[in-house]
């Protein structure tokens, strides 16, 4: 079997797959409160458009999926999906990203449809600051979510932190007492220039060598994790007499491309080799077609870059390709 792999040796075996650009909060640092244009419903790809992307990857070595969005619980009939996408030959792992929101209500199913993990994204545990991150929603109904996944046995159960300078910085102690105390892995993730690296962009960002000062001040005896499985972008961090564990996400202070395993399928059919660059290669055309599918991602592997170039932005600096100008929820986290 011909493997996907790009001009730079890397072996590309996960492909994330955003179900809908539209979601049920309007986080701060993922889309405009008011004003966001979604994707017709007629122009995202149906289930079955899904299901025949993925067998054609799964037959070049793709293993791992994510389902992401927007939200993707918001798309009716997501459980069917995961269904059948765990029944393709070759697929061994099926994971969520999600806000939570309702997740609780939909876990047991999921699980039941062969979903094997879940990520939550959760970046702050103050009810009103909730309010003011992700503009809607209420950090009762996450945590009820969070509740439903460990019910369920959707674990180890991830919970994503976007770190945002001037803002929840201060409940890094909070966040790494969770970990402590719970059977949970909390990932800190750097705010990143997705669609819109603006000045309001750089006033917020913080790089995380932030966690690793306030894990020493707090007075915790951390290590690096060396059992961790895959080649995932998380530096994965343990401490001494902790049940859960974090990680450090950071695509701008230290970036991961090196060991880039992954591609994205957009909600309106796009696969993107590199979630920074502008670079697109549209599936549509391609359905139907079994060996001009084959082609497409294999084109996508001529195409993908070696890196991402966010911390030049940060810099001010100049930058060898074109940035997307999509958002992140226009892309799928």
């Amino acid at each position: 079997m011909l493997q996907l792999m790009d001009r730079f040796g890397r072996i590309h075996d996960y492909l994330r797959i955003s179900v809908t650009d539209r979601c049920n909060l309007r986080c701060l640092y993922c889309m405009p409160e008011e004003g966001m244009e979604f994707a017709p419903s007629e122009q995202l790809l149906s289930y079955d458009d899904i299901v025949e992307v993925v067998e054609t990857a799964a037959s070049l070595g793709v293993t791992k999926l994510r389902i992401t969005g927007g939200e993707p619980l918001v798309r009716p009939g997501l459980d069917g999906l995961i269904r059948r996408l765990s029944a393709i030959p070759g697929i061994k792992d099926i994971a969520l990203t999600t806000n939570g929101i309702l997740l609780g209500k939909q876990a047991a199913a999921l699980k039941a449809a062969g979903l094997n993990r879940v990520n939550i994204s959760l970046d702050t545990l103050d009810p009103a600051r909730f309010r003011f991150i992700a503009r809607r929603g209420e950090l009762k109904k996450v945590m009820e979510g969070i509740e439903a996944a460990a019910a369920a046995g959707l674990g180890p159960i991830k919970l994503n932190c976007v770190l945002l300078k001037g803002i929840n910085e201060d409940e890094i102690a909070q966040f790494l007492k969770l970990a402590y105390e719970h059977q949970m892995h909390v990932r800190f993730i750097e705010y990143m220039p997705i669609g819109h690296a603006d000045d309001n962009w750089r006033s917020h960002y913080l790089p995380l060598s932030r966690v690793l000062e306030v894990a020493e001040a707090e007075g915790y005896r951390i290590s690096r994790r060396t059992n961790v499985q895959g080649n995932g972008p998380s530096d994965d961090w343990e401490m001494e007499g902790g049940v859960g564990s974090f990680g450090l996400i950071h695509p701008i202070s230290d970036h991961f491309c090196k060991s880039c395993n992954r591609l994205r399928l957009t909600a309106d059919g796009s696969i993107k080799p590199c979630l920074y660059w502008v670079d697109e290669l549209n599936v549509k055309d391609a359905l139907g077609n079994r060996s001009a599918m084959e082609q497409l991602l294999y084109r996508a592997m001529d195409v993908k870059p070696e890196n991402h170039e966010m911390a030049e932005k940060l810099a001010n600096e100049a930058q060898s390709h074109m940035p997307t100008d999509r958002r992140m929820s226009q892309i799928g986290g």
